[in-house]
């Protein structure tokens, strides 16, 4: 096999692909890094990518033949370490440091790497993540207590599915169901307990919220397949989380009764920025990203949250969302043109603190039992304006600095 040779650069660019896909890059700019890399590699190409296929169409210009690829592939979890190797090996490739079968071997060494981080300090990602998203809904710490222990105990549930193929399919409300069985047992030994929320925050790592705002992302991108589909799959995480919940809390009723709520305290306000501090460092767990990036990971959630909450100050909550997503948007492309990495790799972190998908949440619960898990008003409008804010915020980023990698 020539050094060169088109075989080679069809193998690089598909495998390129499917890595990618499977380490959670979105549709539209994995399409927009694969016509580049092929652009480099001088190969004309055209790729259609959704959440669970792959197209990939190579133009041979010695041979004057098009070879057509097609597979069918799972949603891809979000693994930034990965991500960010990845797109370093093409770097060094299109820099003449690897050649072409040097960047083969190396790209299929990737996937294979041990794990960034241990199942101990994963365990403590998940709870400290449940933890860390009650204090930033300012509930109780009776609750953000209960919440990191509950979303410790799920991380146990998410180790078997890596096991059992038929408890990864049903994990979501096997989650929520455990959650809520607990979290009613809680009631009786804590009467201050606020339920629905503990329940809520123990399984934040789950609610697709990010989802949601990737496939609107999509959808403003005109790929229209892959933003249709990511929207619809991540409606159907939150409806078996949500059933989960109500049936976990009905068993809970059936086993030991209910308790009459009381009242707590409150934490005090400063306490969410403890919050944001400890959600974006299990963030960098959570997700994976390599221990040279968790710095600039967690100052990108600051910066979301900071600049959100500064702008609602004088537009409303729901546009300053609009504010912190611009912030964060020319936060990540700067990160990525200084320092040599994918912007998604602080981005996704930074949009997490700030996607509504708990308010989906607790807006469905209000439409299918009438009841309300916190205070707030026109909850619906207000998460569909903040999911719109979001996007326009990256939208506008993109065109007031332009982002140097296309992933």
């Amino acid at each position: 096999m020539k050094p060169d040779s088109f075989t080679q650069k069809r193998h690089f660019i598909i495998t390129l692909g499917k890595l990618l896909h499977k380490f959670g890059a979105t549709a539209y700019r994995l399409e927009n890094h694969l016509k580049n890399v092929s652009k480099f590699l001088d190969v004309p190409a055209s790729f259609v990518i959704t959440p669970t296929s792959l197209t990939f169409v190579l133009y041979n210009n010695v041979d004057q033949q098009e070879h057509n690829f097609i597979v069918r592939v799972r949603p891809g979890d979000i693994d930034l370490g990965a991500l960010s190797r990845t797109n370093e090996l093409v770097d060094e490739l299109a820099e003449g440091q690897r050649t072409l079968s040097e960047a083969i071997e190396r790209l299929q060494e990737i996937p294979n790497k041990p794990p960034q981080y241990s199942r101990f300090v994963t365990l403590i990602g998940f709870g400290a993540s449940g933890g860390a998203f009650a204090l930033l809904m300012q509930t109780s710490w009776a609750e953000a207590l209960w919440a990191t222990v509950l979303a410790s105990m799920i991380y146990i549930l998410v180790l078997w599915a890596e096991r059992s193929k038929s408890v990864a399919n049903s994990l979501e409300p096997m989650c929520s169901i455990l959650a809520a069985i607990c979290a009613s047992a809680l009631t009786l030994l804590d009467p201050t307990i606020n339920a629905p929320m503990v329940i809520l925050s123990s399984i934040i790592i789950f609610i697709p919220g990010l989802s949601l705002t990737t496939g609107l992302s999509e959808l403003a991108e005109r790929n229209l397949m892959s933003g249709t589909a990511k929207i619809m799959d991540a409606t159907m995480t939150m409806f078996k989380l949500y059933f989960g919940a109500v049936l976990g809390l009905a068993f809970g009723s059936l086993m030991w009764g209910t308790v009459d709520k009381v009242d707590a305290i409150p934490v005090p306000f400063w306490t969410t920025w403890l919050a944001v501090l400890i959600l974006s460092l299990s963030l960098v767990i959570v997700f994976k990203a390599r221990p040279r990036h968790a710095f600039w990971g967690m100052l990108c959630g600051f910066i979301g949250y900071g600049a959100s909450v500064w702008a609602a100050s004088y537009v409303g909550f729901a546009l300053g969302a609009f504010v912190g997503a611009f912030a964060i948007g020319i936060y990540s492309n700067l990160f990525a043109r200084f320092l040599k990495a994918p912007a998604t790799v602080v981005l996704l972190q930074g949009l997490v603190v700030l996607v509504p998908g708990s308010k989906v949440y607790i807006g469905l619960n209000s439409m299918v039992t009438g009841s309300q898990i916190i205070s707030a008003d026109q909850i619906g409008s207000q998460t569909f304006l903040i999911f719109m804010s979001l996007v326009a915020g990256l939208i506008f980023a993109n065109v007031a600095v332009q982002p140097r990698s296309s992933l």
